[in-house]
């Protein structure tokens, strides 16, 4: 199974970090999101990727063609210039990096995917996001609805600590609720190679007229899940992950 990752937003709400750098290549604990998010697919036994560049797209064109050489040890032979790499990195991942255009929205990268993938059904998610489910059982679960496309629906962490009062008591205080009511779209697909007959072009956002019609005519499912989902909007969300990941909390990291 291909999972494809859309990599080419602004990622504006995280100027600070994403003025020097896409968002995807912003890190947690030293390492790019963007390598949390694949790490959490190998787990499940994906290795091939393809990955829909777009605005600076070139930083992670580098970060990959490099990927050995900075993750392994090496000899350099100065005289010759032959450099031999002693420990190659442990992922075995083919990872296809697609020009798509600064401009292209949501759909029209993966339509560039879907082109690519040569009609294989793909696992798409965005560069920008981590959770703890396991891509398998996704995958089983949009298999047994036998549905185009399949939509992780996840409950977002509140922003503000919750109180449950009674009188003038605080009888329960939890610092980061889950929203009590109301799914929304957690980022992580599985569609099947039909669903690009919905999308039309570069300009297509996906999150509109796609899934709108996908979910009229009944081939759009949502898989429910209610662990761990974190996606990384603002400098406060990178914060709460490194923080997660530096305490040795982060619940994403399934491998």
């Amino acid at each position: 199974m291909l999972t494809g990752i859309l990599a080419g937003g602004l990622g504006t709400r995280l100027s600070e970090e994403t003025v020097v750098k896409p968002k995807p290549m912003v890190e947690i604990g030293g390492r790019p999101i963007l390598w949390h998010i694949m790490k959490g697919y190998a787990a499940a036994g994906v290795s091939e990727f393809i990955v829909a560049l777009g605005y600076k797209g070139e930083a992670i064109k580098d970060y990959f063609a490099e990927y050995n050489r900075r993750a392994s040890s090496m000899t350099v032979d100065l005289r010759t210039g032959q450099v031999d790499l002693h420990a190659p990195p442990e992922e075995d991942w083919k990872v296809h990096l697609l020009d798509t255009g600064a401009e292209t929205q949501t759909g029209g990268r993966i339509l560039r995917m879907f082109d690519y993938a040569k009609g294989a059904p793909l696992m798409v998610t965005y560069g920008d996001g981590v959770t703890s489910l396991d891509m398998r059982r996704l995958l089983a679960f949009h298999r047994a609805h036998g549905r185009l496309a399949t939509v992780t629906a996840v409950r977002p962490p509140a922003r503000f600590g919750g109180l449950r009062i009674e009188g003038d008591r605080v009888v329960e205080f939890d610092e980061k609720p889950q929203i009590g009511e109301g799914w929304i779209n957690g980022g992580f697909f599985v569609l099947n190679p039909e669903v690009a007959r919905y999308i039309k072009g570069d300009h297509t956002i996906f999150e509109r007229e796609p899934l709108e019609a996908l979910a009229q005519d009944g081939e759009l499912v949502a898989h429910r899940y209610d662990g761990f989902w974190q996606s990384m909007d603002t400098l406060r969300d990178k914060r709460l992950l490194e923080t997660l990941w530096e305490q040795g909390k982060a619940p994403w990291k399934t491998w």
